[in-house]
């Protein structure tokens, strides 16, 4: 399973929110690359990027700075966060991202999911973020009431090869993952599925890790210090993927 650390970004700052609540925002390090340059040192090979002012108003104001990790930390990096069109999927690919996420888009133009599938096929994530069952949207400010593995298996059939779940309820409460739900998408779906939100101790990493998921996303905990990152990478153990 591969653990995906992550670097939130607002206004070029590294913070993270509780809830996805925008009115929590904190900054929680001072440099992104600084914090990428631990990450690698830890063992880190993937690094998970959101704009969070693209999520929430559709201008991905952080691009320079996820350009700048994607060409310079030597990680991977998959970034999620404003991508509404085929002009941003091919724009966010030619910053030297290695995954798109594609998140509310998906919900509104499901066909953009399918375009991008075809033109960087196992390139391309869909979010699935989550509150009491249903699709959330805009920075999950808005409530879809799409059930959500009903759209995930619709998003498997447009051709994505990850979908990455959060439970909004637990995401940044260092609260303990969804584990009924991660374990009822991960059977309902063969797409690679990334836990997100609420991975906060390496009991958490092995729970995810056997229930075979591909990866699982570490936010808080790291700044927090409630999860030791090269343990975690260390406990993940090698990738696991339905798409291999």
């Amino acid at each position: 399973m591969i653990i995906f650390p992550s670097i939130d970004l607002k206004d070029g700052a590294v913070v993270r929110l509780r809830k996805g609540d925008f009115a929590s925002v904190h900054t929680v390090a001072a440099d992104a690359l600084a914090t990428a340059a631990e990450y690698k040192k830890a063992g880190a090979e993937w690094l998970h990027t959101v704009d969070l002012d693209g999520a929430r108003g559709g201008v991905r104001k952080n691009a320079g700075i996820i350009t700048s990790l994607a060409r310079e930390s030597g990680l991977k990096v998959e970034m999620g966060g404003g991508v509404r069109s085929e002009k941003d999927v091919e724009d966010v690919f030619a910053m030297g991202v290695a995954r798109v996420v594609i998140g509310s888009a998906a919900v509104s133009d499901p066909d953009l999911v399918g375009w991008a599938a075809k033109a960087f096929p196992g390139r391309v994530a869909v979010g699935i973020d989550a509150l009491d069952g249903t699709v959330r949207v805009s920075g999950w400010e808005k409530d879809s009431g799409l059930d959500f593995i009903e759209f995930a298996k619709k998003m498997e059939g447009l051709g994505a090869a990850t979908l990455i779940f959060t439970d909004i309820s637990r995401d940044g409460m260092l609260s303990g993952p969804s584990l009924d739900a991660l374990a009822e998408l991960n059977a309902a779906v063969k797409c690679d599925v990334v836990a997100s939100g609420g991975v906060t101790t390496i009991d958490d990493v092995r729970a995810l890790r056997d229930l075979g998921l591909y990866g699982a996303i570490i936010g808080k905990a790291y700044y927090a210090g409630t999860i030791d990152l090269a343990q975690a990478i260390s406990e993940g153990g090698a990738p696991c993927s339905q798409n291999a």
